[in-house]
C-alpha cells in the first residue's frame, strides 16, 4: 500500500516561494494567475493490512516529522 501525502502552508502563513513563482509566472506571459502556494508531495510505501493502523501511523509520521503543525497542514490518501 501507498500514502501520498501532501504538505501545504496554511492559508494564514505567507509563501514568498509561491509568490516569488507567481510573479515569474507572470513575467513569463502567463496571465491570470491570481495565487501560487509551494507545497511537498510525500509518497511512502508501507507494509501491513489492517488500513485503520496504516492510517494511524501516517498521520502520527505527518505530524511529528513530515508537517510543521504550526505552519503547515497536510493530508493524505492510502492506495
Amino acid at each position: 500500500m501507498k500514502a501520498k501525502i501532501v504538505v501545504m502552508p496554511k492559508k494564514t502563513v505567507l509563501d514568498p516561494q509561491g509568490k516569488t513563482v507567481r510573479h515569474a509566472l507572470e513575467s513569463m506571459g502567463f496571465t491570470g494567475i491570481k495565487d501560487v502556494r509551494i507545497g511537498k508531495f510525500i509518497e511512502v510505501e508501507l507494509t501491513g493490512r489492517s488500513k485503520a493502523s496504516l492510517k494511524k501511523k501516517i498521520d502520527e509520521a505527518c505530524h511529528k516529522l513530515l508537517s510543521n503543525p504550526v505552519i503547515e497542514d497536510y493530508t493524505f490518501t492510502l492506495k
